[in-house]
């Protein structure tokens, strides 16, 4: 009943695809009273028959495999019944530290069976911030690749340890997992509010902190973000994401498989827009989502010059600047479609294939999910703070945050808070404002630095920008912006004038950055900007920095006025 109810909600999505109307009026979110995703979804229906013997995962460069529906889930049941020989019960925490190999998926896969709880952890983690993780998240069993062993030692001994890729010092072999029965019977039915996730926030304006999903929240939220990304039976979709980020669950485990997509990785030892866009073209990838950092450098290259088998391409992370789609869309005739979402959350807001795309605009809410945007006042209005109701609470929601003594703090109050500020127009679509925390006010002026930030990039010296409020005695802060510059640009006073022209040809008084400075952007390891430490330098500067350039130095342009 509870696989029917998940495929009869998913199918509804699917015949809708392109008719949002009918679609965001007309779905619900199914009711579950049990549901295990992958024994009554990935085992009980993608896996059985002839469509089990379709690729589930292809993966080329490093590691490359492809596996079908069917292989995945014997070897998934052989890794569930090896993990159960170690130890692993249900509730059991499994940090998970992996780059885009098969073991990942198969784990992933496994612990859902078992009911453990997976901790996805990147595989830039130093062996400090692996201990920390471990610990903050209880896990009492860690899976990580032989060569990252040695990130191991500072992790507490009583930890069970689990080597992918061959032996390691205390560490059981990954490959002895595989040597167990095919066959996986599950200790209980599984409920749908059981804890299968806990996800590390990737930390942009403070310490990160732990979102639990559960056996509903993500499996079954994300047939919203299956409806955004366009997915559809057959297809063969690339998700540039790294292992470790909710993102990657999104793109490369659940949306794609709820609609029975294949999911493509492209493994390199590093980034290279013409090695991937090769291998988009010639694998004949039909959808694809990758974030802003991504397509501002495939648009460095001539994309005309690869012929690709692409339906749906689509941005996601942060919010994508309209000169980067309009590149993409002059190369090959595809709007990329913007979509909004946090880990706590699957995609909210987007706009799927088919619906008229504002230049800007993040799209209007996907089925299932109600947006209110409230001003301080807790009205609604035009903008404002970003929120979800809670009554009906979506069931893409997360259980809530786990804080250091280890239990949930639930969300409490009428609505959940996003933080996150966007307006809506007359039609009902969102355009993204900024992080509550990132907007600042310039003599007495709201600023928006994404604004300022999709302006600043349309310059071709500029491959990313980031603004911050600078102090100021007489406006009491001032738009600054940090300046990572394209390939063959010079950080010279040549290229800081060119920047202040081309700003001020396009923006009102009041907006205007009057200081720019090249520099390379603090990132977190997902690859979002940390514009929280930007902003803490400009507030502990008390003296003009070396290499900042202002307005006021060129008076050609002063005298403009």
């Amino acid at each position: 009943m509870t696989t029917a109810a998940f495929r009869q909600a998913r199918d509804f999505l699917l015949a809708h695809r392109a008719d949002y109307a009918t679609a965001y009026a007309g779905f619900r979110w199914p009711e579950l009273d049990h549901f295990n995703w992958a024994l009554d979804w990935f085992d009980a229906v993608l896996a059985q028959g002839e469509a089990g013997a379709r690729p589930a995962l292809r993966i080329v460069g490093d590691g490359a495999c492809v596996l079908s529906f069917a292989e995945l889930s014997a070897r998934s049941n052989r890794v569930a019944n090896g993990l159960r020989a170690l130890g692993v019960r249900r509730g059991a925490r499994i940090l998970l530290m992996l780059g885009n190999v098969a073991p990942l998926w198969e784990v992933m896969l496994a612990a859902m069976k078992l009911g453990a709880v997976v901790v996805p952890a990147t595989t830039l983690l130093t062996a400090t911030d692996l201990a920390e993780r471990v610990a903050r998240a209880g896990a009492g069993f860690v899976i990580a690749t032989a060569s990252d062993a040695a990130k191991l030692a500072a992790v507490d001994p009583a930890v069970r340890r689990i080597a992918v890729g061959g032996a390691a010092a205390g560490c059981t072999e990954y490959a002895a997992l595989l040597t167990g029965a095919a066959d996986f019977v599950a200790d209980a039915p599984t409920a749908p509010d059981e804890p299968m996730l806990l996800y590390f926030t990737s930390g942009t304006t403070a310490r990160p902190k732990l979102v639990l999903h559960s056996h509903r929240s993500y499996p079954v939220g994300h047939l919203s973000t299956m409806y955004w990304l366009g997915l559809q039976p057959g297809d063969l979709h690339l998700n540039v994401s790294s292992p470790g980020w909710a993102k990657h669950a999104w793109s490369c485990f659940f949306a794609p498989w709820n609609a029975g997509a294949c999911v493509f990785i492209a493994n390199q030892p590093r980034f290279n827009a013409p090695a991937l866009l090769d291998a988009i073209t010639e694998n004949r990838v039909t959808t694809l989502c990758a974030p802003p950092t991504v397509w501002r450098m495939l648009i460095q290259e001539n994309l005309t010059s690869w012929k690709t088998s692409l339906r749906e391409v689509t941005g996601a992370g942060e919010p994508l600047n309209p000169e980067v789609i309009d590149q993409v869309q002059a190369a090959w005739g595809l709007v990329i479609r913007d979509g909004y979402g946090q880990t706590e959350t699957t995609a909210q807001i987007g706009n799927p294939p088919g619906q008229k795309v504002k230049p800007g605009s993040m799209g209007r809410p996907l089925p299932g999910y109600t947006i209110r945007l409230l001003d301080t006042d807790e009205r609604d209005a035009a903008e404002g703070a970003v929120c979800i109701p809670l009554h009906p609470r979506p069931a893409a929601l997360m259980r809530g945050y786990q804080n250091d003594q280890g239990s949930i703090d639930a969300i409490e109050g009428e609505v959940y808070r996003t933080g996150d500020v966007a307006a809506r127009d007359a039609e009902g679509y969102l355009t993204y404002v900024g992080r509550g925390d990132d907007i600042f006010k310039a003599s007495d002026y709201r600023i928006s630095p994404f604004e300022l930030e999709s302006v600043l990039i349309e310059h071709p010296a500029v491959a990313e920008a980031a603004v911050v409020p600078a102090p100021d005695a007489l406006r009491a802060a001032i738009p600054k912006a940090y300046i990572a510059l394209a390939a063959g640009h010079t950080a010279d006073a040549a290229t800081a004038h060119s920047i202040f022209r081309h700003l001020r040809a396009r923006l009102a008084p009041y907006k205007r950055v009057r200081r720019l400075e090249f520099a390379d952007l603090p990132k977190t390891i997902s690859g979002k900007i940390r514009r929280v430490e930007l902003r803490r330098a400009e507030e502990a500067r008390s003296a003009r920095a070396a290499g900042e350039f202002r307005e006021e130095d060129f008076p050609d342009l002063t005298q403009q006025g």
